[in-house]
């Protein structure tokens, strides 16, 4: 059973309407998972029965699952051909890059965003390990969370502080300056400051929500933003949970 896999218009529907006249074709990329479930049993059965049977899917999960081979279709070509799973890792790789260069995630305004108004955070982002701004982070690779904040009245030793939380909510990391014992000091009126918050993004492939704010040391808001931020980790595989800890097994 030869799975084969591609992005939409790389060339999936031609090969199976080339191939159907030589072998049994199966497309299942918009098939829901009773469907396919039907369709794989169908192609097992066709297997086993000495045909050759091609199924030509967008989930590659799906794929890797049930063929015996998998085939990777890129501009039309064949970029690649061989065992479910390393041609599954190749793909997935791929599709994490692409996502990645492409930048795309859609931002919405914060869910909340209360204080006193003596500070304003103009900007939250996520920062790559290039130091470019980037909504798409690869999983293990170096990030940061910038914090941009305008004071609009004096303030003694402001805390700028960071919480990511995961899509549902759940906490993932939080720290602020006064944890990482960082002072910034008396700030004016008029005033910027930008806080850059660095560490390794040891997490697992899915959706992240930053929750921002700037205070004085004992809580009182100046400016909380719920949900300023939002970022997707990916990988060229699937974890589990949050945290990516990268287990070895012997």
């Amino acid at each position: 059973m030869i799975g084969v896999i591609g992005l939409a218009g790389e060339g999936l529907d031609e090969l199976v309407e080339l191939a159907s006249v030589q072998c049994h074709s199966l497309t299942v990329k918009d098939s829901d998972a009773v469907r396919k479930a039907e369709l794989a049993a169908s192609a097992e059965e066709r297997r086993r029965k000495g045909e050759t049977v091609l199924v030509a899917a967008f989930d590659v999960d799906f794929l890797e699952r049930i063929s015996d081979e998998i085939w990777w279709l890129r501009n039309g070509k064949l970029a690649a051909q061989g065992d479910p799973r390393e041609i599954a890792r190749k793909f997935r790789e791929f599709v994490a890059e692409e996502i990645r260069t492409r930048n795309w995630y859609p931002q919405v305004p914060p869910s909340l965003r209360r204080g006193d108004g003596r500070a304003e955070l103009l900007e939250v982002q996520a920062v790559n390990g290039a130091g470019a701004p980037s909504m798409i982070l690869r999983s293990g690779e170096e990030m940061a969370i910038r914090v941009v904040v305008k004071f609009h009245a004096p303030v003694e030793n402001p805390v700028v502080g960071i919480m990511i939380r995961t899509r549902i909510g759940s906490e993932v990391y939080g720290t602020n300056t006064e944890l990482e014992k960082f002072d910034i000091g008396r700030v004016e009126a008029g005033e910027r400051r930008t806080l850059t918050f660095s560490f390794r993004c040891d997490l697992c492939p899915q959706e992240y929500a930053v929750t921002a704010a700037s205070h004085d040391p004992n809580g009182v808001w100046h400016d909380w933003m719920e949900d300023a931020l939002a970022f997707v980790v990916v990988d060229d595989r699937y974890t589990a949970g949050v945290a990516n800890l990268k287990a070895r097994v012997k």
